[in-house]
């Protein structure tokens, strides 16, 4: 099996997808995962006495608490069974990545996970996580484990951009991707510079629901990247270091709050503009829709 395996064409049922793809699966791992499967996306939630409403009745609850159990214990289901599942599945071309942190709950213990996304119709699917073992950001060395173990199942060409936020900057990092050839759309912090000059202090003046560019790249964290500012109507400034297109820079970053449940508007006419240090002059406007 390899990732340019054709979609179906026709809907397939979950248990002949799986017995196809994992046929080294035991026969009670692939009669229980389906169900599971269902009663998660039915019952949206991962609570066990939630889960359980939704499986196949004619059995006591008890013996649901014990099938589900038995699921979500199996050894048998990695992280790379799932890739060999999902992966297949994925749209052709090139596809939008997104990494991000999110805090979870087991039982009292908190968890805090590193996870690596596709964003697919608005939505990030996860593909790999890592849980940090400590509270707070992730470090470089995190970050670029988690992106490599990706990379054995897609390669570089499979990647148009890799977005995500303020908490993934630092020349190691940066420099990483680009020796990977994935493509960059990095929002960085307002405080960092450009030649000595602050990004915040510089573009203090841009108007709200505008956008400007550097009209050549410039070194930030070490890396020459294309530098691209937008201000929402609500006022906060989004500075952004990509290796993409101007024009296609920030409706790319949005979709990093495909993770989230809501996203800033950075809305409607923008201007790109050429810098003579420390002031920035438009010279084009256009409408992004």
């Amino acid at each position: 099996m390899t990732i340019h395996d054709a979609a179906p064409e026709q809907p397939t049922r979950l248990p002949d997808l799986l017995k196809a793809r994992l046929p080294f699966l035991r026969r009670d791992t692939l009669q229980r995962v389906p169900d599971v499967v269902e009663a998660l996306i039915q019952a949206q939630s991962t609570c066990h006495r939630r889960l359980g409403t939704f499986l196949p009745s004619g059995v006591s609850p008890e013996a649901r608490k014990k099938r589900l159990q038995r699921c979500f214990q199996d050894q048998q289901l990695t992280g790379e069974v799932f890739l060999d599942v999902l992966l297949p599945l994925l749209p052709p071309g090139k596809l939008v990545f997104t990494m991000d942190r999110t805090n979870w709950e087991h039982g009292t213990q908190p968890l805090n996970l590193l996870v690596l996304g596709v964003v697919l119709q608005g939505f990030t699917l996860p593909l790999v996580w890592e849980a940090i073992p400590h509270s707070g950001s992730s470090n470089t060395s995190t970050r670029e484990r988690l992106v490599a173990r990706l990379l054995k199942h897609l390669p570089a060409r499979r990647w148009k951009v890799l977005v995500a936020d303020r908490e993934f900057l630092g020349r190691q990092w940066f420099e990483f991707l680009r020796r990977r050839r994935i493509k960059r759309c990095i929002r960085v912090k307002g405080s960092a510079r450009v030649d000595s000059d602050r990004l915040d202090e510089v573009y203090a003046g841009l108007p709200a629901g505008q956008m400007v560019a550097m009209a050549e790249k410039e070194a930030i964290y070490g890396c020459r990247m294309q530098l691209v500012m937008a201000r929402s109507p609500e006022g906060d400034l989004m500075c952004l270091a990509t290796d993409l297109h101007v024009l296609d820079a920030v409706s790319t970053y949005t979709f990093r709050w495909s993770i989230e449940r809501s996203q800033p508007d950075y809305s409607r006419t923008y201007a790109t503009s050429s810098r003579t240090r420390p002031v920035t002059t438009a010279f084009c406007a256009f409408h992004w829709s």
